[in-house]
């Protein structure tokens, strides 16, 4: 069955999403990515997920983020299951079962080879290659170089004003962050902050546990545009990963567009081993 989520049921999705992080697995959907969109507020939230349910149980999730793009989570016992991947290529296809616009659509599907193969041959064709990367957390993670600080409530726009500099068209706010650390997903997460020798917020990140001995994500990742080139972003990784080790990850993951080539440098100078890259679906 597929649903669309009442806000009260977002700790249930993000349950879901937790318990289908293991270190053998896809780099799917992770509770952090829905934490992060949940800075739009959890109206916003729970109106961009579907789930498909079979028997009341969560088999998948999809979070629309963005115009035209579905991003999938799979419990790993239905990766292979053939009639909810029948399912999903229905449902993802058609645009009138409410999952995406009509005209050219995107999905990103990390997880359930069966489904990826179904999609192909339903006519969706292989679009832009993405580069994930992972961090083996069983070793102490070295030293950053940065004075770390972890975002509370009355630092909030330090954090904010970071990310700002750093992505040119952000719209994170105070407010925002806000709406971000009441969803269920933060409860497993922390903001940092970077500061140089001068005592400058030079750059800034966020990461998300899955829970003791999963898979933690990185998710965003910035350096302030006036403090680029000097290592910070190699310095901000490393101590978002050390941070992730201390809350019980197994590994630190995070994806990047393969075109991205400094961004890729920048997470392999800080010990990430780059995996083989994958590729979104495109519907036409």
């Amino acid at each position: 069955m597929l649903s669309r989520p009442e806000p009260r049921e977002l700790p249930e999705v993000v349950d879901a999403l937790r318990a289908w992080q293991y270190d053998a697995g896809p780099m799917q959907l992770h509770p952090g990515d829905l934490g992060w969109y949940q800075r739009f507020g959890a109206e916003a939230a729970a109106t961009a997920l579907r789930t498909w349910r079979r028997d009341g149980r969560i088999l998948a999730v999809g979070l629309l983020d963005g115009p035209g793009l579905v991003r999938l989570g799979i419990a790993p016992e239905a990766g292979e299951d053939e009639d909810l991947a029948q399912r999903l290529v229905a449902d993802l296809t058609d645009p009138t079962r409410g999952v995406l616009p009509a005209g050219e659509a995107f999905a990103e599907t990390r997880s359930g080879e069966l489904l990826r193969a179904s999609l192909l041959d339903a006519g969706w064709t292989l679009d832009e290659p993405w580069a994930p990367l992972c961090r083996d957390l069983t070793e102490p993670v070295e030293e950053c170089g940065l004075r770390i600080e972890i975002t509370g409530p009355d630092r909030v726009p330090v954090r904010v004003d970071v990310h700002r500099a750093a992505f040119e068209r952000s719209t994170f706010t105070p407010e925002r962050w806000q709406a971000m650390a009441a969803g269920p997903a933060y409860a497993d997460a922390r903001c940092l902050v970077g500061y140089d020798d001068r005592d400058d917020a030079v750059a800034a990140a966020t990461v998300w546990s899955a829970g003791a001995g999963r898979p933690g994500l990185l998710e965003p990742v910035g350096v302030h545009r006036d403090h680029r080139g000097r290592g910070h972003g190699t310095a901000i990784t490393l101590a978002a990963a050390a941070t992730l080790r201390r809350l019980g990850s197994s590994t630190a993951t995070v994806c990047t567009r393969s075109a991205n080539v400094a961004a890729v440098a920048t997470y392999e100078s800080a010990g990430f081993e780059r995996l083989p890259d994958v590729r979104d679906l495109r519907r036409r």
